[in-house]
């Protein structure tokens, strides 16, 4: 089964500088997160589930937005939370 969410989602712009990695992490002085997300709800840009934090599974959980992507570079994959599919 293909995932709508995965079909029907956009690329919005980062809402937040990430210069300096995660901005949540950042602003609290952690420096140990891994890699970064970026939201294709809102735009927000936060850390992976391999770094402590787990700043886009927190935002997913509070917010409900379905679908992340990876923000590094040379990689553009998927998640879709809501129905655990790759993309």
């Amino acid at each position: 089964m293909t995932c709508q969410h995965l079909k029907e989602t956009t690329e919005p712009a980062p809402l937040s500088a990430y210069e300096e990695g995660c901005p949540q992490c950042h602003a609290v002085g952690n420096h140990n997160w891994v890699h970064l997300r970026l939201c294709l709800s809102c735009g927000l840009v936060a850390c992976c589930d391999s770094s402590p934090a787990r700043h886009m599974s927190a935002h997913h959980a509070a917010e409900g937005h379905p679908v992340m992507r990876s923000f590094e570079p040379g990689e553009s994959w998927r998640w879709c939370y809501e129905d655990e599919q790759l993309g």
